[in-house]
Order: structure tokens, then sequence, then C-alpha cells
């Protein structure tokens, strides 16, 4: 399973996958970040698209299409804003990747890039929203072998490492 797992330094919009995962916020019409940056690069087709969908709530997703992308598809899906803990931020990030998966399944996806969702102006913890990715994405494989390749596109050195120490654990739970 390990090897249809990727962790990569890089630009989420240039990957070359079936789709990609668009850290949005609650009205889905761009922001800053990725959000900001899958905005520019699909152009003004995304953003008429996304006035359609009215909005998102917090750990749910929505898919468009990619427009100018090479990604055909983004899945938007809106990550908590970490409050300390105390406020289901853990279960709200793990719907985020439990909805997008969801979606790729609808939409017959085989690839996916995921950015490290709420890590940035929301400031979830790194390490504990790496943890809950990998979680997520580890149990999804499991069960789906049509999904070929999850990438997860980190933005920085710091996201990448911290990314590649969780994915080099052994999952909990499992006998060596």
């Amino acid at each position: 399973m390990t090897e249809r797992i990727e962790v990569i330094q890089g630009d989420i919009t240039r990957q070359t996958v079936d789709a990609i995962v668009n850290a949005a916020n609650t009205t889905l019409l761009g922001g800053g970040g990725v959000d900001g940056a899958i905005h520019a690069a699909a152009g003004p087709e995304l953003l008429a698209a996304c006035r359609t969908l009215e909005g998102c709530a917090t750990g749910e997703a929505k898919i468009t299409r990619g427009y100018r992308l090479s990604a055909p598809w983004v899945i938007h899906t809106v990550g908590p804003i970490w409050r300390g803990g105390g406020h289901d931020e853990d279960v709200l990030l793990a719907r985020c990747y439990q909805n997008c998966f969801l979606l790729a399944v609808r939409h017959e996806i085989t690839t996916i890039a995921f950015p490290a969702i709420s890590t940035g102006v929301y400031r979830f913890p790194l390490e504990r929203a790496a943890i809950i990715a990998v979680k997520e994405t580890r149990r999804f494989l499991e069960s789906r072998l049509a999904m070929r390749k999850v990438v997860f596109v980190c933005f920085n050195g710091a996201t990448l490492d911290g990314y590649r120490k969780v994915l080099a654990e052994r999952p909990q739970g499992k006998a060596s």
C-alpha cells in the first residue's frame, strides 16, 4: 500500500493526476495559499463553477472541473480552523479526507493529490494533521484497489519532513 502513497515537495497546481484537492474556505470563492494558487492556475471558469456550489461546510467536499489545470478535476474541501483541539478539529479534518475519497470513487478518479489541509493559515498542528491524513489514506486504500496513487504535495521542506516522518511510521494496530 505504501507504494501507492507518495510525498513530494512542489506546486499542487502542476501535478499530473486525475484530481487535485483544494484546501478551500467555506465560500469556495478563492482565498490565499493553496486556494488562491488553484483558482489563479485554473482560470476564471473555476470561480464561476464554484459560485454555483453555494459554499461548502467544514469537513465536507465538493467537486468541479479543473479547467486550465492539468488535472481534470478539483475537489474542494474545507478543513477546520485549529482552536486548541477541543472543538472536533480532528474529526472534521478526517471527514475532509473521507469526503474527498468518496467523491474520487464517484467520479472514477484513480490518482489524487492533496495539500496539507488546514496546516497553513488555519494553524492545525502539522504532525497531528499528517497523522490524520496518512491514517485516512491508508484506511481508504485498504479497500479501494482502483485508487492507483495518492500524492501529498508539500509546499515547503518542513511540511515534507513532517509527512515523510508520519508515513514512515508503522500503522497503529498492525502486526509487524
